[in-house]
Protein backbone atom coordinates (compact mmCIF):
# COMPACT_ATOMS: atom_id res chain seq x y z
CA UNK A 1 0.00 0.00 0.00
CA UNK A 2 1.12 3.30 -0.85
CA UNK A 3 0.22 6.74 1.57
CA UNK A 4 0.70 9.94 0.48
CA UNK A 5 -0.17 13.76 1.29
CA UNK A 6 -1.21 16.72 -0.05
CA UNK A 7 0.32 19.72 1.91
CA UNK A 8 -2.31 22.31 0.37
CA UNK A 9 -5.48 23.37 2.48
CA UNK A 10 -8.57 20.78 2.30
CA UNK A 11 -6.78 17.81 0.01
CA UNK A 12 -7.01 14.74 1.94
CA UNK A 13 -4.41 11.65 2.25
CA UNK A 14 -4.36 9.35 -1.08
CA UNK A 15 -4.30 5.80 -0.22
CA UNK A 16 -3.17 3.32 -3.41
CA UNK A 17 -2.57 0.12 -3.72
CA UNK A 18 -2.72 -2.97 -6.24
CA UNK A 19 -5.71 -5.09 -6.98
CA UNK A 20 -5.31 -6.39 -4.01
CA UNK A 21 -6.81 -3.58 -2.18
CA UNK A 22 -10.19 -3.38 -4.38
CA UNK A 23 -12.09 -5.14 -2.00
CA UNK A 24 -15.90 -4.25 -0.55
CA UNK A 25 -14.57 -3.83 3.02
CA UNK A 26 -11.20 -2.09 2.54
CA UNK A 27 -13.45 0.77 0.36
CA UNK A 28 -15.91 0.88 2.59
CA UNK A 29 -13.17 1.41 5.35
CA UNK A 30 -11.54 4.19 3.41
CA UNK A 31 -15.26 5.73 2.68
CA UNK A 32 -16.31 6.05 6.08
CA UNK A 33 -12.82 7.83 7.10
CA UNK A 34 -13.65 10.03 4.08
CA UNK A 35 -10.38 9.31 2.36
CA UNK A 36 -9.40 9.80 -1.29
CA UNK A 37 -8.44 6.13 -3.07
CA UNK A 38 -7.01 4.90 -5.80
CA UNK A 39 -6.32 1.05 -5.68
CA UNK A 40 -6.22 -1.88 -8.92
CA UNK A 41 -9.18 -3.25 -9.98
CA UNK A 42 -10.14 -6.88 -10.79
CA UNK A 43 -11.75 -6.77 -14.74
CA UNK A 44 -15.31 -8.67 -14.69
CA UNK A 45 -15.54 -11.63 -16.84
CA UNK A 46 -18.40 -9.89 -19.66
CA UNK A 47 -14.72 -7.56 -20.12
CA UNK A 48 -15.18 -7.96 -23.94
CA UNK A 49 -18.96 -6.73 -24.34
CA UNK A 50 -17.98 -3.86 -22.18
CA UNK A 51 -14.80 -2.81 -24.30
CA UNK A 52 -17.27 -3.05 -27.30
CA UNK A 53 -19.40 -0.72 -25.94
CA UNK A 54 -16.54 1.46 -24.67
CA UNK A 55 -15.06 1.78 -28.56
CA UNK A 56 -18.69 2.28 -30.20
CA UNK A 57 -19.44 5.01 -27.99
CA UNK A 58 -16.04 6.78 -28.64
CA UNK A 59 -14.98 7.22 -25.02
CA UNK A 60 -11.59 6.62 -25.52
CA UNK A 61 -9.11 8.95 -24.51
CA UNK A 62 -4.88 9.40 -24.73
CA UNK A 63 -3.00 8.77 -22.20
CA UNK A 64 0.19 10.73 -21.67
CA UNK A 65 3.29 9.99 -19.05
CA UNK A 66 4.30 11.43 -16.23
CA UNK A 67 5.85 14.67 -18.37
CA UNK A 68 2.72 15.48 -20.20
CA UNK A 69 3.97 13.85 -23.49
CA UNK A 70 1.25 11.63 -25.35
CA UNK A 71 1.85 7.67 -25.09
CA UNK A 72 1.59 5.93 -28.08
CA UNK A 73 -0.92 3.03 -27.85
CA UNK A 74 -2.57 3.90 -24.77
CA UNK A 75 -5.76 4.90 -23.82
CA UNK A 76 -8.18 5.77 -20.83
CA UNK A 77 -11.64 5.74 -20.74
CA UNK A 78 -14.23 5.45 -17.40
CA UNK A 79 -16.21 2.34 -17.21
CA UNK A 80 -18.41 3.41 -14.06
CA UNK A 81 -21.53 4.14 -16.35
CA UNK A 82 -21.78 0.78 -18.12
CA UNK A 83 -20.91 -1.43 -14.58
CA UNK A 84 -23.44 -2.38 -11.90
CA UNK A 85 -21.50 -0.99 -8.69
CA UNK A 86 -24.56 -0.46 -6.18
CA UNK A 87 -22.79 -2.85 -4.12
CA UNK A 88 -20.05 -0.25 -3.77
CA UNK A 89 -19.49 1.98 -1.93
CA UNK A 90 -20.86 5.39 -3.27
CA UNK A 91 -19.03 8.07 -5.18
CA UNK A 92 -16.62 4.86 -6.63
CA UNK A 93 -15.17 5.32 -10.32
CA UNK A 94 -14.37 2.24 -12.40
CA UNK A 95 -11.22 3.62 -15.14
CA UNK A 96 -9.86 1.25 -17.43
CA UNK A 97 -6.63 1.26 -19.69
CA UNK A 98 -5.59 -0.11 -22.84
CA UNK A 99 -2.33 -0.30 -24.44
CA UNK A 100 -0.55 -2.71 -26.98
CA UNK A 101 2.01 -5.00 -25.51
CA UNK A 102 5.09 -4.38 -26.16
CA UNK A 103 6.84 -6.51 -29.24
CA UNK A 104 7.05 -10.03 -28.36
CA UNK A 105 5.10 -10.01 -25.55
CA UNK A 106 2.57 -13.01 -25.16
CA UNK A 107 -0.89 -11.84 -25.04
CA UNK A 108 -3.11 -13.08 -22.10
CA UNK A 109 -6.49 -14.90 -21.80
CA UNK A 110 -7.85 -11.47 -20.82
CA UNK A 111 -6.81 -9.25 -23.63
CA UNK A 112 -9.18 -8.00 -26.10
CA UNK A 113 -9.05 -6.91 -29.20
CA UNK A 114 -5.19 -7.07 -28.73
CA UNK A 115 -4.98 -4.94 -26.04
CA UNK A 116 -3.94 -5.21 -22.70
CA UNK A 117 -6.57 -3.86 -20.13
CA UNK A 118 -6.10 -3.12 -16.69
CA UNK A 119 -8.54 -1.20 -14.01
CA UNK A 120 -8.52 0.67 -11.40
CA UNK A 121 -11.26 2.32 -8.33
CA UNK A 122 -11.41 5.80 -7.34
CA UNK A 123 -13.60 8.30 -5.55
CA UNK A 124 -11.66 11.23 -6.60
CA UNK A 125 -14.02 13.90 -8.94
CA UNK A 126 -12.80 16.81 -10.84
CA UNK A 127 -10.19 15.32 -12.57
CA UNK A 128 -9.34 14.39 -16.36
CA UNK A 129 -8.90 10.78 -17.13
CA UNK A 130 -5.60 11.13 -17.99
CA UNK A 131 -4.32 12.90 -14.62
CA UNK A 132 -5.99 9.74 -12.60
CA UNK A 133 -4.85 7.18 -14.95
CA UNK A 134 -1.11 8.68 -14.26
CA UNK A 135 -1.77 9.37 -10.18
CA UNK A 136 -2.26 6.12 -9.87
CA UNK A 137 0.46 4.43 -12.06
CA UNK A 138 2.54 6.59 -10.47
CA UNK A 139 2.31 4.04 -7.31
CA UNK A 140 4.57 1.74 -9.42
CA UNK A 141 7.29 3.34 -7.29
CA UNK A 142 6.12 1.92 -3.93
CA UNK A 143 7.01 -1.97 -6.11
CA UNK A 144 10.79 -0.36 -6.64
CA UNK A 145 11.03 -0.07 -3.07
CA UNK A 146 9.60 -3.58 -1.93
CA UNK A 147 12.29 -4.79 -4.39
CA UNK A 148 15.00 -2.43 -3.04
CA UNK A 149 14.36 -3.90 0.30
CA UNK A 150 14.31 -7.19 -0.74
CA UNK A 151 17.96 -6.65 -2.13
CA UNK A 152 18.85 -4.85 1.26
CA UNK A 153 18.38 -7.65 3.03
CA UNK A 154 14.60 -9.11 3.03
CA UNK A 155 15.25 -12.41 0.63
CA UNK A 156 17.29 -14.09 3.44
CA UNK A 157 16.86 -13.52 7.38
CA UNK A 158 20.43 -13.81 8.51
CA UNK A 159 19.64 -14.32 11.89
CA UNK A 160 18.21 -18.04 13.59
CA UNK A 161 15.08 -16.66 16.14
CA UNK A 162 11.90 -15.39 14.92
CA UNK A 163 12.07 -12.28 17.49
CA UNK A 164 15.39 -11.49 16.28
CA UNK A 165 15.04 -11.22 12.50
CA UNK A 166 11.20 -9.22 13.63
CA UNK A 167 13.89 -6.58 14.52
CA UNK A 168 16.21 -7.50 11.50
CA UNK A 169 12.79 -6.42 9.30
CA UNK A 170 12.05 -3.64 11.40
CA UNK A 171 15.97 -2.38 10.63
CA UNK A 172 15.71 -3.05 6.85
CA UNK A 173 12.15 -0.88 6.94
CA UNK A 174 13.55 2.36 8.70
CA UNK A 175 17.02 1.85 6.37
CA UNK A 176 14.34 2.11 3.40
CA UNK A 177 12.21 4.87 4.77
CA UNK A 178 15.17 6.95 5.92
CA UNK A 179 16.66 6.56 2.10
CA UNK A 180 13.35 7.50 0.52
CA UNK A 181 12.98 10.36 2.46
CA UNK A 182 16.57 11.60 2.10
CA UNK A 183 15.89 11.75 -1.82
CA UNK A 184 12.85 13.22 -1.60
CA UNK A 185 14.08 16.08 0.60
CA UNK A 186 17.49 16.34 -0.27
CA UNK A 187 17.73 16.69 -3.72
CA UNK A 188 14.77 18.37 -4.93
CA UNK A 189 14.71 17.65 -8.75
CA UNK A 190 18.07 16.21 -9.56
CA UNK A 191 18.08 12.82 -10.50
CA UNK A 192 19.55 11.43 -7.36
CA UNK A 193 16.27 11.80 -6.04
CA UNK A 194 15.48 8.35 -7.67
CA UNK A 195 19.14 6.80 -7.39
CA UNK A 196 18.93 3.17 -5.50
CA UNK A 197 20.98 2.33 -2.79
CA UNK A 198 23.44 0.98 -4.46
CA UNK A 199 24.80 4.20 -6.41
CA UNK A 200 23.77 6.27 -3.60
CA UNK A 201 26.85 4.28 -1.38
CA UNK A 202 28.98 4.21 -4.47
CA UNK A 203 28.48 8.21 -5.57
CA UNK A 204 27.88 9.85 -1.95
CA UNK A 205 27.55 7.47 1.37
CA UNK A 206 31.18 6.67 0.16
CA UNK A 207 33.03 10.53 0.02
CA UNK A 208 35.31 10.87 3.18
CA UNK A 209 34.38 13.98 5.33
CA UNK A 210 34.82 14.98 8.59
CA UNK A 211 32.91 16.37 11.53
CA UNK A 212 34.11 19.38 13.05
CA UNK A 213 32.72 22.28 15.63
CA UNK A 214 33.17 25.95 15.30
CA UNK A 215 31.31 28.69 17.22
CA UNK A 216 28.90 26.03 19.04
CA UNK A 217 28.04 24.38 15.22
CA UNK A 218 28.82 20.84 14.02
CA UNK A 219 30.52 21.62 10.80
CA UNK A 220 31.15 18.98 7.49
CA UNK A 221 33.85 19.01 6.13
CA UNK A 222 33.66 16.87 2.66
CA UNK A 223 36.75 16.16 0.55
CA UNK A 224 36.52 18.74 -2.51
CA UNK A 225 37.66 16.23 -4.95
CA UNK A 226 35.09 13.90 -5.13
CA UNK A 227 32.99 13.76 -8.06
CA UNK A 228 29.52 14.09 -5.76
CA UNK A 229 31.37 16.66 -3.17
CA UNK A 230 28.64 19.42 -4.58
CA UNK A 231 26.17 17.76 -5.10
CA UNK A 232 26.22 16.16 -1.26
CA UNK A 233 26.98 19.86 0.18
CA UNK A 234 23.96 20.89 -1.59
CA UNK A 235 21.74 18.15 0.06
CA UNK A 236 23.47 18.69 3.47
CA UNK A 237 22.43 22.57 2.67
CA UNK A 238 19.12 22.05 1.78
CA UNK A 239 18.16 19.50 4.46
CA UNK A 240 19.45 22.54 7.20
CA UNK A 241 17.26 24.88 5.54
CA UNK A 242 14.44 22.76 5.85
CA UNK A 243 15.38 22.49 9.84
CA UNK A 244 15.99 26.14 9.90
CA UNK A 245 18.17 27.90 11.74
CA UNK A 246 20.54 26.69 14.58
CA UNK A 247 19.56 27.75 18.24
CA UNK A 248 21.43 30.61 19.78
Amino acid sequence: MNVTGNPRPGKSVLIRTDTAGGTHDFLEFLTRRRLSYSVGWMLPKSMPDLYKELTQTHAWEPTYDTNGQPRDGADVAELTGVLDLDSWPPGMRVIVRRDRPHPGAQLRFTDVDGYRLSAFATNTRGMQLADLEVRHRSRARCEDRIRISKDSGLRNFPLTGFGQNRIWLQIVALAGEISAWTELLAFGEHEARRWEPKRMRFRLFSIRAVLTKHARRIVVRVEETAASALLLVDAITRLRNLIGPAPG
